[in-house]
């Protein structure tokens, strides 16, 4: 009796072992799938079906090129074995390339093929094919990531060309890239520029455009790693506060409301606003200075503009692949406004651009890299060039008269009143030594960083970046020497 067969028995163990092998094909599912979801899915993939099975792992196209691997590349004549399935057009195919050794191959989709090389053996259908569907969805999504990623750089690149466009004073050109674009510019707008980690800036700069979708041009300054340059209408109360509470580690620098056409100006003024607005509890400063020299000189100073620049504005090169006049005046107002971060911004060499400024002051005959006057000087050329056309007739002035007109006199003191006697000594001093600090401290008789605080003391009373903007510089040079101080 006890050589009987059990009807029971004879059924039990076959359904034990199919409820056991479902309940692992759904763990490794679940495995799959959290690996699948997460960060280098096709990496942690591979690395988890290779230590699941005891063999090597990889993704191979069609033409033998080995995408991804784990723990190691698949041999020579796995990769053969691939090629000759994918040649036949086999979605997949199981093949015995040595003694105790299979290659197992499944076709995601119809190219590229996950590749198992293990036991002579083992079986693995089921569990290559439940990978095979998760590893086609995450390279989906990866090539989507991409995809948007390149998508994102493209229209970062083409925002950033607009705003060249509209610092150098090509406003119609902006106007019909920005459309080629599918985006329209503001005829009036505020500049904020957004100071953030420079490792968090794409992070900072997703964030603003959530703090106003549709409305603000968001641009990575080309110079200044942490720094976003915000361009946005004119009437939009909003942003800052939004953008402020999106991102609590930032400082917002924001200029006044200007047209288009002096988004320059408005940048200058952000800029400037920003240097405050880091010692403001607000984390928040808009720019409340003086007016611009330039409007105030008028169409006699773009007489004299004209004449201080025209052999720069006339040359033209031996070559065709030197730099043209255009290009020139393009370097020269880059240079006064970054310095040595002008190469990034016009995308050049450093020894280009110091062969460009070499060219420039030998047409000019000035000391532009050491001579903070005949930088001043030629900064406000170029600001009158682009403000006001010149007069057809009459004698050129020369830059003193230009200086010594009531308005510009105003305006001298209306800069320099925040200093005070004492600040503007210490300031004087340091542009005659054509701000070099060991110099101008020898001078004032005191220590080189002594000098640094009281130029910092500087900046806080005029509400404005000294040691790094270079307009202030200017500015402070022509305020001084209107009133006949340096």
């Amino acid at each position: 009796m006890g050589d009987e067969p059990r009807d029971h028995d004879t059924g039990a163990e076959p359904f034990s072992r199919t409820a056991r092998a479902e309940d692992a094909r759904a763990e490794d599912v679940l495995a799959l799938m959290r690996l699948a979801g997460g960060p280098g899915a096709v990496g942690a993939v591979l690395e988890w079906l290779a230590r699941r099975t005891g063999g090597a792992a990889a993704l191979v196209t069609g033409g033998g090129s080995v995408l991804a691997a784990a723990p190691s590349r698949p041999a020579r004549d796995a990769l053969l074995a691939v090629a000759e399935l994918h040649r036949r057009g086999t979605p997949s195919g199981v093949r015995g390339t040595g003694p105790g050794r299979t290659v197992h191959m499944v076709a995601l989709g119809g190219d590229p093929y996950l590749v198992l090389e293990g036991g002579a053996d083992e079986r693995y259908g089921a569990l290559l094919t439940d990978t095979a569907r998760l590893l086609e969805l995450s390279l989906r999504a990866e090539e989507h990531k991409r995809a948007a990623y390149r998508m994102q750089k493209a229209r970062a690149r083409g925002r950033e060309a607009v705003l060249h466009l509209l610092v150098g004073g090509s406003v119609a050109l902006a106007h019909r890239v920005a459309g080629a674009m599918g985006d329209r510019l503001p005829g009036n707008l505020r500049v904020c520029v957004v100071e953030s980690p420079a490792r968090e800036r794409v992070a900072a700069a997703a964030r603003l455009e959530r703090a106003a979708p549709g409305t603000a041009w968001i641009v990575p300054c080309p110079v200044r790693s942490r720094h976003l340059i915000a361009l946005i209408p004119a009437g939009d109360r909003r942003w800052e506060q939004e953008a402020l509470d999106e991102m609590p580690e930032c400082r917002i620098g924001a200029s006044g409301e200007v047209p288009l056409r002096d988004t320059a100006l408005a940048y200058e003024q952000a800029f400037h606003a920003l240097s405050v607005a880091r010692g403001a509890p607000a984390r928040w400063s808009r720019f409340s200075g003086h007016g611009d020299l330039a409007p105030l000189l008028g169409s006699e100073g773009a007489r004299w503009a004209t004449r201080l620049l025209r052999p720069c504005l006339a040359y033209e090169p031996a070559r065709r692949s030197d730099p043209g006049a255009e290009e020139l005046v393009d370097t020269l107002a880059s240079w006064l406004t970054f310095k040595s971060g002008a190469g990034r911004h016009l995308k050049i060499h450093r020894n280009t651009l110091t062969a460009r400024l070499r060219l420039v002051e030998s047409l000019l005959g000035l000391d532009l890299l050491t001579g903070v006057a005949q930088q001043s000087a030629v900064w406000l050329a170029l600001r009158l060039r682009t403000a006001h056309t010149p007069p057809t007739s009459g004698c050129p002035t020369d830059l003193p008269a230009l200086l010594a007109t009531p308005a510009a006199q105003t305006w001298a003191r209306t800069l320099l009143g925040p200093l005070g006697p004492s600040g503007a000594d210490t300031v004087c001093a340091w542009l005659r030594a054509d701000t070099r600090l060991s110099e101008a401290a020898a001078t004032l008789g005191i220590s080189p960083p002594g000098l640094r605080k009281r130029l910092v003391r500087a900046e806080e009373a005029l509400g404005r970046s000294l040691l790094h903007a270079p307009s202030c510089t200017y500015e402070l040079w022509l305020a001084l020497k209107a009133l006949d101080r340096i």
